[in-house]
């Protein structure tokens, strides 16, 4: 369970409200050439704006992650990835989206068929979860049981269990699960925030 008491926010609910004021007057259109079937889900776009970009941050030559062990780039982009490779902003915009459309939205939604049910903020968060700790554990995840049994608070709070790097809880993730920190919206807090 969370560490912390988990509440809805005015900038959760203001973060729901831009994108989906945004979707519905065609902001976001250009995101539509990432999908196969047209028009972007706006949770994808909610994910990757609002969680997933504030706390991965940006960096353009690849570097050594010492919590995974493992080189990244971008906004935490791993595949393919080794020492010295560098990206422009642009591109790493465009891998990001296409990433997070085709690697972590659509295996979640095919392993967890009742997502699609769930409000927008619940489905951004858990693909802003499954971006970061894996889309192998999300599926396995007690916030899939929840979603499944259409329990999106539960769900909210259950993904806040990832918050474990290299075996010990780590502050920054505690704070990416749940209620965020003063720059950046948390999962959990985005999650409730729309319900």
């Amino acid at each position: 369970m969370p560490i912390n008491r988990i509440v809805p926010t005015r900038r959760g609910r203001a973060a729901v409200a831009a994108v989906l004021a945004s979707v519905a007057a065609g902001g976001y259109a250009a995101y539509d050439r990432y999908t196969d079937v047209g028009r972007m889900d706006p949770a994808v776009i909610l994910a990757v704006e609002k969680a997933i970009i504030p706390w991965e941050g940006l960096v353009l030559t690849s570097h050594w992650d010492p919590f995974a062990k493992i080189w990244d780039i971008c906004y935490g982009e791993t595949q393919g990835v080794g020492p010295g490779m560098k990206k422009t902003k642009v591109q790493c915009r465009d891998m990001l989206l296409r990433r997070v459309h085709d690697d972590y939205y659509q295996p979640i939604m095919q392993c967890s068929p009742k997502l699609e049910a769930a409000p927008v903020s619940v489905r951004a968060s858990m693909i802003s979860g499954s971006y970061n700790f894996g889309v192998g554990a999300w599926c396995r995840s007690t916030a899939k049981a929840r979603i499944e049994a259409g329990q999106w608070r539960a769900a909210c709070e259950a993904q806040t269990a990832f918050n474990r790097a290299g075996g010990r809880i780590v502050r920054g993730l505690v704070n990416r699960r749940e209620m965020g920190d003063a720059q950046r919206i948390g999962e959990a807090e985005l999650c409730v925030s729309g319900l």
